[in-house]
């Protein structure tokens, strides 16, 4: 079974309330340090990050609809990185991807990846608003425009967020090539190893702390 040490080494502890302060952000950064985990993810507007030794910085790109063009898109992720950001995780256009105006999806997300640079750019395909097709062929299309991992969700569209299903199968079709990261909606330690059982390599959670304490009981 996955450890806490392990689990931890694969959350993106996350606050991308609309509403968080520079004082949410400040305690979001030390509560991470304290727990270990790989990355902080915050809004962009919050950025550059103060204190984040040991710390991986991501944020979102056209969060949280994806319904921007490609061109906002690709210079708010050309200043995410010039602020600090390390990852980039952006949002399809979730209007291309159900008209199967897959060329057009691609060449959106090979903009944005371009203007990340040497950043990891994470997409977020909003896997619980597409059918199964769909999610195959968003993927492919982020593998082909150079994106480093797929991702399930924002947390804040009203279809849902990350399933095992839509894990597997984005895994299925990409991975090992590209990471996969699960989230939006884990709030429990069997949760999340859920989807590390089906082939996550990251988790976005906002309850790191209670998921990990968890964990940290269970092994005693």
């Amino acid at each position: 079974m996955t450890t806490r040490a392990e689990l931890a080494a694969m959350i993106d502890h996350t606050l991308l309330k609309p509403e968080a302060s520079a004082s949410d952000v400040a305690d979001l950064v030390s509560e991470a340090k304290t727990l270990g985990v790989k990355a902080v993810c915050v809004s962009p507007s919050q950025l550059p990050l103060r204190d984040t030794a040991a710390l991986t910085v991501a944020t979102v790109c056209g969060f949280p609809s994806g319904a921007h063009t490609a061109e906002v898109k690709a210079a708010e992720a050309a200043r995410a990185v010039a602020d600090g950001a390390a990852e980039v995780d952006m949002v399809v256009n979730l209007a291309l991807v159900r008209a199967q105006a897959f060329d057009d999806v691609e060449a959106e997300i090979r903009a944005v990846r371009e203007a990340c640079g040497e950043a990891v750019l994470k997409v977020i395909i909003e896997s619980a608003a597409l059918t199964d097709e769909q999610i195959v062929e968003v993927c492919r299309r982020a593998e082909a425009a150079g994106a480093d991992y797929v991702k399930t969700s924002t947390g804040f569209h009203p279809a849902g967020g990350a399933s095992e299903h839509a894990v597997r199968l984005m895994a299925e079709t990409v991975a090992p090539r590209l990471g996969v990261k699960a989230s939006g909606g884990i709030r429990t330690a069997d949760a999340a190893l859920a989807m590390v059982r089906a082939g996550a390599t990251r988790l976005g959670l906002s309850g790191s702390a209670a998921i990990l304490a968890e964990l940290q009981e269970r092994e005693g």
